[in-house]
């Protein structure tokens, strides 16, 4: 075994999503067999150490049906018996002047 065994598979396709204080990536990498599947990280800054804690799942293929099923029924649950607002996020002002916001880009 070489050192590709130590390293993250080939990333194909990437999507950023910020959404409030979280970030959320979507990858699309590819198996050494040229299989592709889907990394989901939620990444978060802990505000006590500046520290970004980063939760992954892996999601196969054989999986995606099953996986769309269940979030759309949990997603359509909670519309149908709460209200849902939908947040635009944007830049964090104070003062009529824009913050900066930190981007994790450490994966």
């Amino acid at each position: 075994m070489g050192d590709f065994d130590n390293k993250e598979r080939e990333e194909v396709f990437s999507k950023k999503v910020r959404a409030g204080k979280r970030t959320y990536f979507f990858d699309v990498k590819s198996t050494r067999a040229g299989d592709y599947y889907i990394t989901v990280t939620e990444s978060k800054k802990r505000m006590e150490d500046g520290v970004f804690v980063k939760h992954k799942i892996f999601l196969y293929k054989e999986d995606f049906e099953k996986f769309a099923e269940g979030l759309n029924e949990v997603v359509d649950y909670i519309k149908s018996n709460q209200e849902v607002v939908e947040k635009r996020y944007e830049a964090f002002e104070s003062n009529g002047v824009h913050d900066k916001i930190d981007d994790d880009f450490s994966f």
